[in-house]
């Protein structure tokens, strides 16, 4: 071989070795909602490219355009990654149509799921007298009972999450009353903590109705009037994040785990307080001590995560990197 043949070939071996390789697939998806306080995704084809570019598995994201050919260029574009899909939306409070149509629409972007939520905020801070929270049940249950035979005649499972709002006995029971195969749980992992519910009694509760997932870790510190609770990388948390994912693959293994890995300050739960026990008539001290028992025994041993003294830049970069450990953590630790 000549030497003018061996430098060429010397030199294409080093410009391939010089292209960094693709991130090593997770089979995990990433929710929007990941990226909630640096960068808020407005575009669902932007937010797929994201996705796909940190090796993911799949996407949960709302629909930023319900026009066909949008709708086309979303499917074709998760058929090119091969990427799952779960939508986010709202329940019909007002307009049945207008949900008819984002079901409508989802299933033809190839959707397994549309993943909903009946309370956007928090219930011990949106609702201070018993009387506003039954208010809430009730319009609560009023749209779930639009949105069920609407799913079912489309075709595509909605799935609630308990976004800080049921307990998992009030979420089982709200469920049960509707009873549709087509009606279930978008399984968030670290929620309920803010209402003094049990991660692990939480998850078998809540098992049976799962069709998707917010797998998040969660840490812990005291606070005067109550504990902070936040959610912080894989392995920096308290829950056994890969023993719950055990148990909803073992007990559902269809259904894909999605991360919710939200980077902010520490959010407080005020359980000391008066207010936040007037929407819980049927929760005693029992409660209480079994949550203030946990946070002692699972206090963080590092500084919960915080945006302050971050410009907009480190706070991106902060909040992608977040992501991009757990969902490195996930794949090499349990194969997800």
């Amino acid at each position: 071989m000549s030497d003018r043949i061996s430098r060429r070939a010397f030199g294409v071996l080093a410009t391939a070795a010089a292209v960094p390789a693709a991130p090593a697939r997770s089979r995990m998806g990433v929710a929007t909602t990941c990226y909630m306080t640096a960068w808020r995704p407005k575009d669902t084809l932007e937010f797929i490219e994201h996705v796909n570019s940190l090796g993911a598995g799949g996407v949960q994201a709302s629909l930023s355009s319900l026009e066909p050919a949008y709708l086309k260029q979303v499917r074709a574009k998760l058929e090119q990654h091969g990427l799952f899909f779960e939508v986010m939306g709202g329940l019909p409070r007002r307009d049945p149509a207008q949900f008819e149509a984002l079901l409508k629409a989802a299933k033809e972007t190839g959707a397994l799921c549309v993943r909903s939520a009946c309370l956007g905020g928090r219930r011990y801070e949106n609702f201070s007298t018993l009387d506003a929270w039954n208010k809430f049940v009730a319009d609560s249950h009023a749209a779930v009972r639009r949105a069920v035979p609407i799913a079912e005649r489309v075709g595509i499972d909605l799935a609630l999450e308990n976004h800080k709002d049921w307990t998992a006995e009030e979420f089982v029971k709200l469920l049960k009353e509707f009873s549709s195969p087509r009606l279930g749980v978008c399984l968030d992992t670290g929620n309920n903590l803010s209402l003094l519910d049990d991660p692990m009694e939480l998850v078998e509760a809540l098992l049976p109705y799962t069709m998707s997932t917010h797998i998040k870790d969660m840490a812990v510190a005291p606070y005067a009037d109550g504990f902070l609770l936040s959610e912080v990388p894989f392995g920096d948390g308290f829950l056994d994040i890969g023993g719950i994912m055990k148990r909803i693959a073992d007990a559902k293994p269809r259904v894909k785990m999605t991360l919710e890995m939200i980077t902010r300050n520490p959010l407080k739960i005020p359980c000391l307080t008066d207010k936040y026990w007037a929407t819980f008539p049927d929760r005693g001290g029992r409660f209480l001590a079994r949550a203030l028992r946990m946070v002692e025994a699972n206090r963080s041993k590092k500084a919960l995560p915080s945006m302050d003294g971050k410009d907009p830049a480190a706070q991106r970069s902060y909040e992608n990197g977040n992501v991009k450990l757990c969902l490195a953590a996930s794949r090499d630790k349990w194969g997800v």
